[in-house]
């Protein structure tokens, strides 16, 4: 009974937080509601027995995407009206896209229904191995028999946020380089000043 409370608990406020993130006016706001809505999805993966996915919905989404664009959104000097006439503008195609991907899911579910589309079902032969967790049974997976497809993964990745890197670096010529040696080399009494300012005077820069 309890993971039947659990279930509709979690899946009415995951649902509720999805749509303050589409209708709350503040970006920071959206990112918050976002963020909810990942943990109620991870109590959902808890309650089906995915404990590896709600790990990963808590540490990878919420612990890095989630706050990374928190704090962009925060650290960024946004225009309110601006953003919200960019919205008005751009509302027909919002709603094209929306009206197609309804479409789509209206197609999928009826051909479901007609028997057009036979859905997977467990064979039993990929079932994890016998006294083994979720998380080692995929970990003994990955490290096995997709280990090559796993390291590529990963070396793609790196290319890429090296090449990231490369191509918005940009060494600017208007500023002076560092210059090491001299720092070391500076003394003391090159770094700072004593001063005595008068009474009701304050100290120039």
């Amino acid at each position: 009974m309890i993971q039947v409370i659990a279930f509709y608990l979690f899946t009415f406020l995951m649902l509720c937080s999805a749509v303050s993130v589409i209708f709350a006016r503040n970006p920071v706001h959206s990112v918050l509601w976002l963020i909810l809505a990942f943990f109620n999805a991870a109590g959902l993966m808890v309650l089906v027995g995915a404990e590896f996915i709600a790990m990963l919905l808590v540490i990878v989404y919420v612990g890095a995407v989630a706050v990374l664009f928190l704090f962009v959104v925060m650290m960024l000097d946004i225009d309110f009206s601006e953003m919200r006439a960019g919205f008005i503008k751009n509302a027909p195609l919002g709603l094209l896209i929306a009206a197609v991907l309804l479409a789509e899911l209206t197609l999928g579910v009826g051909a479901w229904k007609t028997g057009a589309l036979q859905l997977g079902v467990a064979s039993g032969t990929a079932a994890a191995p016998e006294g083994l967790s979720n998380t080692a049974a995929i970990g003994a997976l990955l490290y096995t028999r997709y280990l090559f497809l796993f390291e590529a993964a990963g070396i793609i990745l790196l290319v890429s946020m090296i090449g990231a890197i490369v191509l918005t670096h940009r060494q600017r010529s208007d500023t002076r380089g560092q210059n090491v040696g001299r720092q070391i080399a500076r003394r003391p009494e090159e770094a700072t000043v004593n001063v005595k300012p008068a009474v009701g005077q304050g100290v120039t820069l």
